[in-house]
């Protein structure tokens, strides 16, 4: 089960919130939040998995919150449910991580489709350990695979030139050292889904290699190198 934290100034949208959660098979609610100190306390008590997070909030917003979720490096994922429009709250909550921004007033079917693409997107991660580019164009980036490399020049959706520079940073500071997908979410302080669409992206590209390491407990997992000499593919895209 995906633990959900709600992240709501106003009881009755919260009430709403929670409602429609409760519609959707693959999660548990693990608490409710008002302000942005409350919901830190609640996850420093407990394991959260996503966050429904409203932006205007009393003293510190949603915003703030976002910072001190990269902060902790816990690997929480955060679906902003806001009022706020205005494009520099958007861009600022896509840059700090979250992955999927519903505007208020909104219809149930776009809450639905948010939280089921999510859920999805978790499950195929965690049972795949290498993935086909027409699976990655599919189901991670919703690409059409018919598209020529002439036509892609912009990063794929949910993916922000600020945090992929951040990664690559990480990357080459590891200095050609191999890591998992956990192990650099940790580094950089996002969660593995989201690092998860970053590595795919730069495996597929070429940047990464991947090798599956087998240890004496537990499931095998995939660990990834640097090819510096391929560097220049990723230049179009910073």
């Amino acid at each position: 089960m995906i633990k959900v934290l709600i992240v709501e100034d106003d009881p009755m949208v919260a009430e709403f919130n929670k409602r429609y959660l409760q519609k959707i098979e693959g999660f548990s609610l693990i608490d409710t939040a008002s302000t942005v100190k409350n919901a830190m306390e609640i996850i420093n008590r407990e394991q959260v998995d996503l966050i429904l997070l409203d932006i205007y909030m009393p003293r510190e917003n949603g915003l703030e919150l976002l910072k001190k979720i990269i902060k902790l490096g816990k690997g929480i994922d955060v679906i902003v449910i806001s009022a706020a429009s205005d494009m520099r709250s958007v861009k600022t909550a896509l840059r700090y991580g979250a992955v999927d921004y519903l505007i208020k007033p909104f219809e149930y079917e776009r809450f639905q489709s948010a939280l089921t693409s999510y859920r999805e997107e978790v499950r195929f991660m965690e049972k795949q350990e290498s993935i086909s580019q027409e699976e990655l164009d599919k189901y991670i980036f919703n690409k059409d695979s018919s598209a020529t490399n002439d036509q892609i020049t912009d990063l794929p959706k949910g993916l922000t030139k600020n945090t992929l520079k951040l990664i690559l940073e990480n990357i080459v500071e590891l200095e050609g050292s191999p890591f998992s997908a956990e192990e650099l979410a940790s580094k950089v302080g996002i969660s593995r889904v989201s690092m998860q669409k970053y590595i795919y992206f730069l495996t597929s590209l070429g940047l990464l290699t991947s090798e599956v390491s087998y240890g004496s407990v537990g499931r095998p997992v995939s660990r990834y190198q640097y090819v510096e000499s391929k560097d220049y593919l990723i230049k179009q895209y910073k």
